[in-house]
């Protein structure tokens, strides 16, 4: 009799997985994805790709037939495999790329954003400050003003030791 565990009627948590589930550290892959693309996104990457598939076709179409490992008879399906092959690994790697660069630029966006507030804030704080300081400065007696002033005590003193 077969075990309970590998009954299509058992409850889904009593059976065993087959494919063990796999632990992939996020950023790991993601920097590696990164330096993937940036590197397929050099003008270098181009143009190794170019040589080496010209030297393929070439090889495979110039060389006897014995010499050809993917001969031009198939219509170079090696190349034709490894190419797309290549290009389904790196459609999604590019875009996982590009969706890291769109976090860090929003993370960004938003300590830029954070900074301008805090610069308006400090701005207004240092205007309202200066307009404090220029009032203060309207109200505060001058120089002028108070040598004007104990000339007129001055006088008002010597007139009255005069009268007396």
């Amino acid at each position: 009799m077969a075990k309970s565990l590998d009954r299509l009627d058992a409850p889904i948590g009593q059976r065993r997985r087959l494919v063990p589930k796999l632990s992939i550290d996020q950023e790991k892959f993601g920097r590696a994805s990164e330096s993937f693309a940036r590197a397929m996104g050099t003008g270098s990457f181009l143009i190794w790709m170019t040589v080496i598939v010209t030297l393929w076709l070439a090889w495979n179409s110039l060389m006897p037939a014995s010499s050809q490992f993917d001969p031009r008879a198939t219509n170079f399906t090696l190349l034709t495999l490894i190419l797309s092959m290549q290009a389904s690994y790196a459609a999604p790697l590019i875009l996982l790329a590009q969706n890291r660069q769109d976090d860090r630029d929003r993370v960004k966006f938003e300590q830029d954003r954070q900074r301008a507030e805090r610069n308006l804030a400090d701005t207004e704080y240092l205007a309202r400050e200066v307009v404090a300081l220029r009032l203060a400065m309207q109200e505060m007696a001058t120089k002028d003003f108070v040598r004007d002033e104990l000339r007129d005590l001055l006088k008002e003193i010597l007139d009255e030791r005069r009268r007396d």
